[in-house]
């Protein structure tokens, strides 16, 4: 058996995600092999290579791969897909932009959000958001599979694989890149972030979200929101955490006026230590925290701050 893992990178570096996403591959599909699609992406090659359990890294390098447009990178996995039992990407935005269309030119289920490797054809991954855990078994000749990498962990360094150039595929001329926006972010990427702190609806206002700010500054950590939070305009989209956010694992979780919908807690329950700080003792939050404050948080936040120093 031997895996393909379709790497998420910038053309400079290798994102994080790539590297759960191989202790994965090497789970269920022993050998791996890593494909960087890209353009002027040598360095992000090099990084792949060096990472313990990597066999073989593959570069497709050219100016239609620049952007990283799905109908392109698909051709690309496609191209070179050839003797892979399994083809494994990023859960991220990424990798659940590219791996469907893979997995429906090879007319094979795709198996979404895995969660763990119980054997090369099965594996466990979340639906009802993530109230029920279901164990699905796979019969197609390839398993084609997005990673919640948030279940895994990163793959070490201390390997010295191959890197092999691989022709490029022609740009498929379906989509066209235009304009990216980029936000520049002062704090640690969310995903990515050791800490979290998110608020809910419970804030009351983009002004009161304010509050959160010290506190995040004396711990270092990213900021989050709840769905609700988001949709009264109190936090901008890409801080949202949850089902249909972003999916997060911190070492410290702390939810703030945030009641815990089941959408909610499918995104942040795998943190390592929760906190949560809620006035409504029946919040569901409670029953996935590890600590829990039941008190008015415009008193309770102030006093974190000051006990911060």
């Amino acid at each position: 058996m031997a895996a393909l893992v379709l790497a998420e990178h910038d053309n400079h570096s290798l994102k994080p995600s790539t590297l759960n996403t191989i202790t994965a591959a090497k789970q269920a599909g022993g050998d791996v092999t890593v494909l960087v699609a890209g353009h002027n992406c040598a360095a992000v090659a090099q990084a792949a290579a060096q990472i313990a359990g990597v066999v073989k890294v593959l570069v497709a390098d050219a100016p239609q791969l620049a952007e990283q447009l799905a109908e392109n990178v698909a051709e690309q996995v496609l191209a070179v897909a050839a003797g892979f039992s399994h083809i494994a990407a990023p859960g991220t935005g990424f990798g659940k932009n590219v791996l469907p269309r893979v997995a429906a030119r090879l007319d094979v289920a795709q198996i979404s959000d895995i969660l763990h490797v119980e054997s090369p054809d099965t594996f466990t991954r979340p639906i009802y958001a993530g109230n029920v855990i279901a164990t699905v078994q796979s019969q197609d000749a390839v398993k084609v599979m997005t990673v919640r990498t948030t279940t895994f962990d990163a793959a070490g360094s201390g390997g010295n694989a191959p890197v092999e150039n691989v022709p490029a595929v022609a740009d498929t001329g379906l989509t066209a890149f235009v304009s990216r926006d980029i936000a520049k972010l002062d704090r640690p990427e969310l995903t990515a972030a050791k800490v979290v702190i998110s608020g809910g609806r419970g804030l009351g206002s983009a002004e009161n979200f304010k509050l959160l700010n010290p506190l995040a500054d004396k711990l270092g950590a990213a900021m989050g929101a709840s769905r609700a939070a988001v949709d009264a305009g109190y936090a901008p989209n890409d801080w949202q955490v949850g089902q249909t956010g972003k999916i997060v694992a911190p070492q410290l979780y702390i939810a703030v006026g945030i009641s815990g919908a089941v959408q909610h807690l499918a995104g942040m329950k795998d943190s390592k230590v929760i906190v949560a700080i809620n006035k409504d003792p029946d919040a569901p939050i409670f029953g996935v925290a590890d600590y829990g404050i039941v008190a008015d948080l415009f008193e309770i936040v102030p006093q974190l701050i000051a006990e911060l120093g």
